[in-house]
């Protein structure tokens, strides 16, 4: 029976919800760190900086590690792997280390999470098949939005940085236990041969990624800011921009596998463009929510359109590490886009941060012309037609 007879079913959808609880126990500490540090141990605003920036360095370092391990040691050992660091960074996090144990937690849940996606990514990818994987991926990052976007409000429920922290390892723990029931079919090749880190056919998407989401953040980080402004609306805004990633990516995150994925990428960096060029004007407060809202929707499609065209070539043993290099791109963008925003809007003001990130769409629209060339819509009888072997063959320039 082809890959594409299987339906997303039971296992499937327990990896998306292992998924989204691994991210709310990161999403519900996360809020309330600053706080923590700065007033409950004590610590410099410098400090609650580096305990809050030691994850995203932590997380890009752990990408070099759980590609390799997800196709080495399994999907599920990967995964597995990832929720008990996290777990554990809960257990750092409420243990009477001080400023140590802040530090301590971030670096394990840096490292969970790379751990989490790696496995999580690669394995509902094989469950769903390999001609959905556009979809696919468009439902992790459901989940992993999902996750992050309620977190802080469970957080704010809960009301204390230890019971935050409590409930991390509880989320986490619900996770592994709910995993350790589903049984994985990858098998690991015993004595597969190394691959190099960093394969030359994934430098042009993972650049054309990691441009797209410089914009990110200067959203994040100088949404709020610049339309204080502008009518108030930066909250509104954002939140607008959350819910639609999250409806999108859930709902429309198939598109990529059902027509050519070079569409929804142009079409989604079009949106965000608009979006961005709207924003940097300092619009009223409808027409900034509006935006916000046109980004998020432009903003579902970039990821799942390349990620799709990366995996279709990419054979079943190096899926791990191409998801998590893909992945590496966007933490290194992501973290260096950061710095340079905020020099951008400190000399010429917080529209020249949105006008950056629109130019670096620039960029990634350039940069895809290689990624999306020669590239097709999948059918069922070219992915039954493609074996790992055939795939390994085909793959072995890289190597």
């Amino acid at each position: 029976m082809g890959s594409a007879a299987r339906s997303f079913g039971g296992r499937f959808w327990a990896l998306i919800g292992a998924t989204f609880l691994g991210f709310l126990g990161m999403g519900t500490v996360l809020p309330l760190m600053g706080p923590h540090v700065r007033n409950d141990l004590g610590a410099s605003d410098q400090s609650v900086g580096l305990v809050i920036g030691i994850f995203s360095f932590v997380a890009l370092a752990g990408r070099l590690i759980s590609g390799p391990m997800a196709d080495g040691r399994g999907r599920k050992f990967t995964f597995l792997t990832g929720l008990a660091s996290c777990g554990l960074a809960g257990v750092a996090y409420l243990l009477p280390f001080g400023l140590a144990g802040a530090y301590g937690g971030r670096v394990l849940q840096g490292f969970g999470e790379a751990c989490l996606y790696a496995g999580a990514a690669a394995w509902a990818v094989e469950l769903a098949g390999v001609e959905r994987s556009g979809q696919t991926l468009g439902y992790i990052s459901s989940g992993i939005w999902g996750g992050i976007s309620a977190g802080p409000v469970v957080g704010a429920w809960l009301g204390s940085f230890n019971r935050a922290a409590a409930m991390q390892v509880i989320a986490a723990g619900v996770a592994f236990a709910a995993l350790t029931r589903i049984p994985e079919d990858y098998r690991p090749a015993p004595h597969a041969p190394r691959k190099p880190l960093m394969r030359k056919s994934l430098w042009m998407p993972g650049i054309a990624i990691g441009l797209v989401n410089v914009m990110y953040p200067v959203v994040t980080g100088f949404l709020v800011l610049h339309l204080a402004n502008h009518g108030n609306s930066g909250r509104a805004a954002f939140t607008a921009f959350a819910v639609m990633v999250l409806t999108s990516r859930f709902f429309l995150g198939g598109l990529p596998d059902r027509i050519h994925p070079a569409i929804t990428f142009y079409g989604g960096i079009s949106l965000m463009a608009v979006a961005l060029c709207v924003l940097a004007g300092g619009p009223d407060r409808n027409v900034a929510v509006g935006s916000a809202a046109l980004l998020g929707f432009g903003f579902s499609f970039p990821w799942s359109a390349v990620g799709s065209t990366v995996l279709r070539k990419t054979p079943p043993s190096e899926r791990g590490s191409a998801v998590s290099l893909l992945s590496a791109f966007y933490d290194l963008f992501v973290g260096t886009s950061s710095f340079v925003a905020g020099g951008v809007a400190k000399h010429y003001g917080y529209s020249a941060a949105f006008l950056m990130a629109a130019a670096a769409l620039a960029g990634a629209a350039i940069i895809a012309r290689w990624v999306f060339a020669g590239v097709g819509p999948i059918t069922e009888d070219a992915d039954m037609g493609d074996s790992p072997d055939e795939l390994c063959l085909a793959e072995r320039a890289d190597s």
